[in-house]
C-alpha cells in the first residue's frame, strides 16, 4: 500500500459517544427511586413526566450565559410581592447555577430587599459608588454584599430615602457597570414610581422585564398600567419580551377569575407564571427556598426557565463580531 494511503481505523473512530454506555439517572423519587434503591440500581424505570419535566426545566436554567444578564423587576403598585419575588427568583437562578447572581435594590422609597438575606455588612448601594475606584476584583464587591445559603447576592439601598432619592440615572449605570464584570445575573428591584430618576438607566439596560401583579384587580390594573406607560414612552420592545408574574394566589379564594387575568396578560407578555400563596413568604421575613411548599418552587423555577429561554439571544448578542 503506498504510504499515506492507510485506510484501517483512526484515532478518530474511538468517539466517547460510542464506547461509553449512556446512563440513565436514577430516579429522582417516589416508588421508583425506592425500587432503584431496593434493587441496588438494577431496575430503573426513570422518571415520571413531572419529574422528567422539572429536570428539562432545570437544564434550560443552567444553559450557558455569555456576558451579564441584566432583569429588571417592576410594579406601580407596593404591596404585590415584587421584592420577595426578586429574593425566590434569584435565589432559584444561585441555587441552580454555578456562576454569580446578585440583586440589586434601586427603590428611591428605603428598601427592603436586604431584610429578605441575612446581613452581612451595613455597605449600600452608595458605599459601594464611593468606592468604586479601589473596586478591581470579586473579593473586593464581595465586601459591599450581603449573601444568603442559596448564594444569591444583595446590594442594599440606603436606609435614608432622603439620601437614596439622589440614585440618579448615571448612579445606576456606574453601579452595573461594576457588578456586570463580576456577575453573570443582575436583578434590580425597582421602585414603585416609573419617573423616579433612576428609572430611565433601569429601563435602557434591562434584558428582561418582570411584571409583577396581585391576584386583584386593583393589582392587576396597576400591572397593565404599567405595559401601557412603558409602550407609550419607546419600550414596546421590552414589553413584547417581558415576563408577568402574577403573584401570592390563593387556590379557590376570591371572585377574581384568575384565568381571565392571566389570559390578558398573555395577550401582552411573552409569558405569564402564577405564583402560589406561601406561608413562610407571608412572614416577610429572611427568605428560604427550602420553607416554601412544592409548588411555589415549581413555580419559580418555571418563571426562571422562562427567563432562560431568552439566554441564548443575549449570548448571540454578545459574540465576538456581532
Amino acid at each position: 500500500m503506498p504510504e499515506g494511503t492507510y485506510r484501517g481505523p483512526t484515532a478518530q473512530d474511538l468517539d466517547a459517544s460510542l464506547l461509553v454506555r449512556r446512563v440513565v439517572p436514577p430516579p429522582a423519587g417516589g416508588w421508583r427511586r425506592a425500587l432503584y434503591q431496593g434493587t441496588g440500581g438494577r431496575l430503573n424505570v426513570g422518571d415520571n413526566s413531572r419529574d422528567r419535566n422539572r429536570l428539562e426545566l432545570v437544564d434550560q436554567v443552567r444553559q450557558p450565559l455569555r456576558g451579564c444578564y441584566r432583569i429588571a423587576l417592576l410594579s406601580l403598585k407596593g404591596g404585590v410581592g415584587k421584592t420577595t419575588t426578586t429574593v425566590t427568583l434569584g435565589s432559584t437562578f444561585a441555587a441552580l447555577r454555578g456562576d454569580r447572581v446578585i440583586a440589586v435594590d434601586a427603590n428611591p422609597d428605603r428598601g427592603t430587599l436586604s431584610q429578605k438575606v441575612p446581613s452581612e455588612t451595613p455597605a449600600t448601594v452608595r458605599t459601594l459608588l464611593r468606592d468604586e475606584s479601589h473596586v478591581r476584583t470579586y473579593g473586593d464587591v464581595r465586601a459591599y454584599t450581603s449573601q444568603n445559603r442559596h448564594r444569591l447576592e444583595v446590594l442594599a439601598s440606603d436606609s435614608d430615602p432622603a439620601v437614596s432619592e439622589a440614585f440618579s440615572a448615571q448612579d445606576y449605570e456606574q453601579v452595573l457597570s461594576t457588578l456586570e464584570r463580576f456577575y453573570s445575573i443582575v436583578l434590580t428591584d425597582c421602585g414603585t414610581g416609573l419617573m423616579h430618576s433612576a428609572m430611565r438607566a433601569i429601563l435602557e439596560n434591562a434584558d428582561a422585564l418582570v411584571v409583577v401583579s396581585s391576584g386583584s384587580v386593583d393589582g392587576a390594573r396597576s400591572a397593565s398600567a404599567t405595559l401601557d406607560w412603558l409602550d407609550a414612552h419607546g419600550y414596546r420592545e421590552l414589553v413584547a419580551q417581558s415576563v408577568a408574574a402574577v403573584n401570592g394566589v390563593r387556590p379557590r379564594s376570591g371572585k377574581v377569575d384568575i384565568d381571565r387575568l392571566v389570559g390578558h396578560f398573555a395577550q401582552r407578555c411573552r409569558a405569564v407564571h402564577v405564583l402560589p400563596f406561601d406561608p413562610h413568604l407571608e412572614e416577610g421575613a429572611e427568605v428560604d427556598l427550602d420553607r416554601l411548599q412544592g409548588r411555589t418552587r415549581r413555580a419559580l423555577l418555571g418563571l426562571a426557565a422562562d427567563i432562560a429561554a431568552d439566554f441564548p439571544r443575549r449570548s448571540e448578542a454578545q459574540s465576538p463580531g456581532s
